[in-house]
């Protein structure tokens, strides 16, 4: 515990920041970072729990908590008709502020790093109004598209980081990178041909969102690139989310009407709806802090490869529940994408060792 007490008071003193880098799995998508020297600390001490096991139990927390999100936002928004995904969404922004400060300040999961400049501040902001254009866009085609042809368009987030690091970065990947990107494309567009439930506006808001999370990543990568102005995950989830409640309101308030008396009312009447809002809002954070715990105690790669997993348990999981029709065309283009991003990661993994 001394040691414990001691490697805190050398972090906290420490002006610099834990590097974030960007990952593509999360539905909320707060980027998961590589936690460096956080990655033994001393909250897994204490633990009667073997490693293996409690890996183990992790992953399985994070596979629940990221498919639980995605059917329950498709259950309140499509079937339940509770068809406010901005306010919704807003929701989620409130639960992660309260959580990560929680988390931070009381449990103490990671070190409290505090913003160290208005430019930092903006800077977080303009990170802020991408995250939230992604997330309502990605709740919003849960009303019009099944979860299966979400997480297929969603697996595509590869191919529009390349596209943005381009455009605003000139950043240039190998020619394996960007022919790996190829069936990434072309799976999208057999599944998209083939899907019996296609919505033209679901589709394209999904397309939206998948952008706006890829654009985040690189814009991230710009605006945080200073050793000082770094934040950890959980940090950054704790300054973005409130920023993000706080654009959503007049939009919500102006597109969704007076959603909150009509959800106090709807209340009164089916007290279901504030469990179903209140577990949604807490498993939206769920998946925030077991994004961040896979990758401590595996590695970001890890995260990577089971965010391609997830998407298809997450279609699989989705079909048995919701009973949307599937056709074989659609499941091959799903396939196809998956393919393709196995094959990027790698064709990305083997120029980062040319490289170096």
């Amino acid at each position: 515990m001394v040691e414990a007490q001691t490697w805190k008071t050398r972090r906290m003193s420490n002006p610099r920041l834990d590097g974030a880098a960007a990952t593509d799995n999360q539905v909320l998508d707060i980027p998961g970072t590589p936690p460096g020297d956080v990655r033994n600390t001393s909250y897994s001490n204490g633990s009667h729990l073997s490693p293996n096991l409690l890996t183990a139990l992790i992953i399985a927390s994070w596979f629940m908590s990221n498919i639980g999100v995605l059917l329950l936002n498709k259950y309140l928004l499509s079937f339940y008709g509770y068809r406010y995904p901005i306010f919704l969404t807003m929701l989620h922004m409130l639960s992660c502020a309260a959580y990560s400060y929680v988390a931070i300040n009381f449990l103490e999961i990671v070190p409290r790093q505090h913003i160290l400049s208005r430019k930092q501040f903006f800077k977080i902001l303009a990170l802020s109004a991408i995250f939230c254009f992604s997330v309502v866009c990605g709740n919003t085609s849960l009303r019009y598209i099944p979860v299966s042809f979400n997480q297929a368009i969603g697996a595509t987030t590869p191919f529009f980081t390349a596209i943005f690091a381009l455009l605003i970065t000139c950043k240039k990947e190998t020619g394996e990178v960007y022919l790996a990107l190829l069936p990434v494309v072309f799976g999208i567009v057999l599944a998209s041909n083939s899907e019996p439930l296609f919505n033209l506006f679901g589709f394209l808001v999904c397309i939206g969102s998948t952008a706006g999370r890829a654009l985040k990543s690189v814009v991230q990568g710009i605006l945080l690139t200073s050793e000082a102005e770094k934040l950890h995950s959980m940090n950054l989830l704790l300054y973005m989310a409130p920023m993000a409640a706080l654009i959503l309101l007049p939009f919500t308030l102006y597109i969704e009407g007076n959603v909150a008396r009509i959800t106090l009312e709807k209340a009164r009447t089916d007290s279901f709806i504030v469990f179903l809002l209140i577990g949604n809002a807490t498993v939206a954070y769920l998946v925030n802090l077991t994004n961040f715990l896979v990758t401590k105690h595996t590695s970001a790669l890890t995260l990577q490869v089971l965010g391609n997993a997830k998407a298809a348990v997450a279609a699989f999981v989705s079909v048995m529940i919701f009973r949307n029709p599937v056709t074989v065309m659609g499941m091959t283009g799903f396939a196809v994408t998956i393919m393709g991003v196995v094959l990027y990661s790698e064709a990305k993994k083997r120029s980062k060792v040319t490289t170096h």
